[in-house]
């Protein structure tokens, strides 16, 4: 996963604007942040069948790397007049995507609180943009999670899709000797089927943010 402050630094030769007809940028991001976690393992899997199917430019975002204080800003991020450096570090990143990946396991039928946070922080950045899912948890494979968190997506003018991959059981995929995350064929499939619904979103989508 990029650092912080890599992440800043592409900005300065990518952006949300220069979005081609073939290369949208993808942020895939790792929802879960707790210690002994297991979303790193799922998204490594996701983002390399991701960099496979070659239709975006793919950006890999760890929450616990950002590392987000809960939500401080004095003003209403719709102002987009931030103070701290941590989120206008946060603006530049998400700004320049075109369309996002959620990789996240389910806590208490809930979103984990560091993607509600992350998400809290910013308004215009995220809008007009399509979110898909990959979930992963017991019998339900995350899908409360996603179902949670859907509302606010809305609200910040995102465009989640129905297409997903949500993996229930999915300590059964994490290979003992190597520690890899394979959860096969199906969910291959799944995630072939939610990359080209994003792509056709993130291209539908982009005139409104222009």
């Amino acid at each position: 996963m990029f650092s912080v402050a890599q992440l800043t630094a592409k900005d300065n030769v990518m952006t949300e604007n220069n979005m081609t007809d073939n290369q949208p940028t993808l942020q895939v991001i790792t929802a879960s942040t707790r210690n002994g976690r297991s979303g790193p393992l799922v998204a490594d899997w996701f983002l390399n069948y991701a960099r496979k199917n070659a239709q975006f430019i793919i950006e890999p975002i760890d929450l616990a790397a950002i590392s987000l204080p809960m939500y401080n800003e004095p003003r209403h991020p719709r102002l987009k007049q931030y103070e701290y450096d941590h989120t206008k570090a946060w603006s530049a990143i998400v700004n320049r995507a075109d369309a996002f990946v959620i990789v996240t396991p389910e806590y208490n039928y809930f979103a984990p609180p560091a993607l509600i946070n992350a998400l809290d922080y910013l308004s215009h950045e995220w809008a007009y943009k399509p979110v898909g899912f990959v979930s992963y948890g017991g019998i339900s494979g995350g899908t409360r999670s996603v179902q949670s968190v859907k509302p606010l997506l809305t609200t910040l003018q995102m465009v989640p899709l129905p297409v997903a991959v949500s993996i229930p059981f999915f300590n059964q995929y994490i290979k003992a000797d190597s520690g890899t995350f394979d959860p096969g064929e199906i969910q291959e499939k799944a995630a072939e089927a939610m990359l080209n619904e994003l792509l056709r979103w993130a291209k539908a989508l982009k005139p409104l943010r222009a």
